[in-house]
């Protein structure tokens, strides 16, 4: 698969991350139970044929199940842990410096490594006075002090709400932003990717597949579109063609998944680059008129 460098961070990663929140979600529709023994069994499947495939990133997060997505992860990095980047998150809400500490030891142990190439204040949007409290409160000074001690390679956060991560940006310590961009969302192509891209830090995507609301949403307004491309593909394909993006997480939970995205990657190849698409109407009127 091909790689791409991860912003200022040299890092080497995959155009698509896999996701470790389905490790940590129960779906009984989908008869997907990550804490029964056959869905332990696809788990670990299903990282191990991602890493075989050369999907190189595998993101999660130590709220993920309450820890099982790090333990299921960890039991293939007992023996693959060379072989990909790997990401966590933390907590800052309500906690300091100790306690974030704390937490990354944990998902250390939980992902069975002695260090991880990134961890990342898990958020969904950040106030003034939050921004502040993580800054200057101390779970920033926690990271700070795990990486110099090498325990973290580098430091991002996730916002779902992308604009509130702007703030950052000035801080040198942040590499690494994963933002909710995606078909149906695409506040971060207004508000903060441009400038992400002159900082050249590392630009990930959660809600990649939009979560499946597109989706659930079209079967109620244009059920045909369905039958015409798989939405899934096309969300998919929408963040690939953004050239300020490096790489795309998506949730998969068995190794069918995998393969079918891994070619879908592989065999795309971007006609247009979304960076450059008109988002204010006066804009779409001038591309009209260029035309």
């Amino acid at each position: 698969m091909q790689k791409i460098a991860l912003g200022r961070t040299g890092l080497q990663v995959s155009r698509i991350a896999l996701g470790g929140y389905p490790f940590g979600g129960l779906n009984r529709a989908n008869n997907w139970d990550p804490w029964s023994e056959e869905g332990r069994k696809s788990a670990i499947a299903t990282v191990n044929h991602a890493l075989d495939l050369g999907i190189n990133y595998i993101d999660t997060a130590p709220a993920y199940g309450e820890g099982n997505s790090e333990r299921l992860i960890g039991e293939v990095m007992k023996t693959r842990r060379e072989e990909c980047v790997l990401a966590t998150k933390v907590r800052w809400d309500g906690v300091g410096k100790a306690e974030v500490i704390a937490s990354v030891h944990d998902s250390l142990k939980r992902l069975n490594t002695d260090r991880l190439d990134i961890v990342q204040f898990h958020g969904g949007m950040f106030s003034a006075e939050e921004y502040e409290h993580i800054v200057k409160g101390g779970p920033l000074e926690g990271l700070l002090e795990l990486q110099q001690k090498g325990e973290v390679g580098f430091i991002g956060l996730t916002a779902e709400e992308p604009w509130t991560a702007r703030q950052f940006l000035k801080h040198k310590e942040f590499d690494v932003f994963q933002l909710a961009y995606n078909f149906i969302y695409q506040s971060a192509a207004r508000h903060i990717l441009n400038e992400a891209k002159e900082e050249n830090v590392g630009v990930v995507t959660m809600r990649t597949m939009t979560s499946g609301i597109f989706q659930r949403g079209a079967r109620y307004l244009a059920p045909d579109w369905q039958k015409a491309k798989d939405l899934f593909q096309v969300c998919l394909e929408f963040v690939l063609s953004d050239s300020r993006v490096h790489s795309a997480i998506v949730g998969m939970r068995w190794p069918e998944e995998v393969d079918l995205n891994v070619k879908l990657v592989n065999d795309f190849h971007p006609a247009f680059d979304f960076a450059q698409l008109p988002r204010m109407t006066v804009d779409v009127y001038r591309a009209q008129d260029a035309e």
